[in-house]
């Protein structure tokens, strides 16, 4: 994807200028090409997000930037922003059975789009064992 300038601060919800300002103090790329033909990619979109994450979570720029460059295996990840009134999320709702159903935001809960299903798969097969050894006592 390619974004101008003002398509991508819609996306991030930031102005111009402040894009402008992360570029100077090299916390983001500038734009590909030059002019009125210069455009932003998606990595661009990705590190705006980053930082905004970053900043959300309490940090100076400096900082930010300390992180956006480090290399390490170990880099930290910014804590999740507390929901508000209002906020949007984007769950999964997995049906169990009648009236149970499992409630997931992988990327919340950190888990990757296999370990989501793994753990679906857990608590339906415990559910089976739950109900059938009721169902076996009877």
């Amino acid at each position: 994807m390619r974004y101008n300038l003002n398509d991508l601060c819609q996306l991030v919800e930031l102005k111009p200028r402040t894009v402008r300002f992360y570029i100077q103090k090299a916390l983001l790329q500038a734009p590909e090409g030059s002019g009125r033909g210069a455009f932003y990619t998606q990595k661009h979109l990705e590190r705006l997000l980053e930082i905004k994450k970053w900043q959300d979570a309490g940090l100076s720029l400096d900082r930010i930037g300390d992180l956006l460059f480090d290399t390490s295996d170990t880099k930290p990840l910014p804590p999740l922003k507390r929901a508000k009134a209002g906020d949007i999320e984007v769950c999964s709702h997995i049906h169990i059975d009648e009236g149970i159903s499992l409630t997931l935001n992988p990327s919340k809960a950190g888990l990757t789009p296999e370990q989501a299903k793994q753990l679906t798969l857990e608590v339906i097969s415990l559910y089976q064992r739950i109900t059938s050894s009721d169902k076996e006592e009877k």
